[in-house]
């Protein structure tokens, strides 16, 4: 049996980021990245899938022009947030927020709620394992999450790897939060 090898990379950085709004269909931020730069990143034989977003399409075609679009990949359907700031949410909606935040099965935006996105997630995975070789699928933040939580549910001590001389971050700031650091594009030539 060969194995299959699924590498997750999240798209470019977007201002809805930087402003800590939930996502619209927006570009990625101008950026100096060479797109030859990365495209060696993945040199080896893979097969290269994203998201339908602009964001993912752009992030994906620095890693070559063959990426492959994949509507299990798509961001979260946020409904009526889309576009808004946290902040405002904060403001406007706090008791929806916070019921967003502590319950994967409320949807109060009027889109997916997260144990929707998981469903999803989980499914495409299960398609996967019969697709032997090297997968790497530009996708969401939240999709990556989905699919580690996919990855680590049960027994989860045997489903982590952890290489020589790697770094975890954990962050507490009212509740342990895992962060998986990109690359910094600041400055790239």
């Amino acid at each position: 049996m060969q194995a299959t090898r699924l590498t997750l990379m999240c798209h470019a950085r977007t201002v809805a980021q930087k402003l800590a709004r939930f996502p619209t269909n927006e570009a990625v931020e101008e950026s100096a990245v060479a797109s030859d730069s990365l495209a060696g990143r993945f040199a080896t034989a893979r097969r290269l899938i994203c998201g339908p977003e602009l964001r993912t399409c752009q992030t994906a075609a620095w890693f070559g022009h063959d990426a492959q679009v994949v509507e299990a990949l798509r961001d979260c359907d946020w409904g009526r947030w889309q576009g808004q700031s946290i902040k405002d949410l904060q403001r406007n909606e706090p008791d929806a927020l916070q019921a967003w935040l502590e319950d994967p099965h409320a949807a109060p935006h009027g889109g997916e709620s997260v144990a929707q996105l998981r469903e999803r997630v989980a499914a495409w995975l299960v398609s996967l394992q019969a697709i032997p070789g090297h997968v790497v699928a530009v996708t969401h933040p939240f999709v990556i999450r989905a699919a580690l939580m996919q990855v680590v549910q049960g027994e989860a001590f045997h489903s982590l790897d952890v290489e020589p001389l790697a770094a975890v971050d954990l962050r507490f700031t009212g509740r342990w939060r895992l962060r998986l650091s990109g690359m910094n594009l600041e400055g790239a030539e």
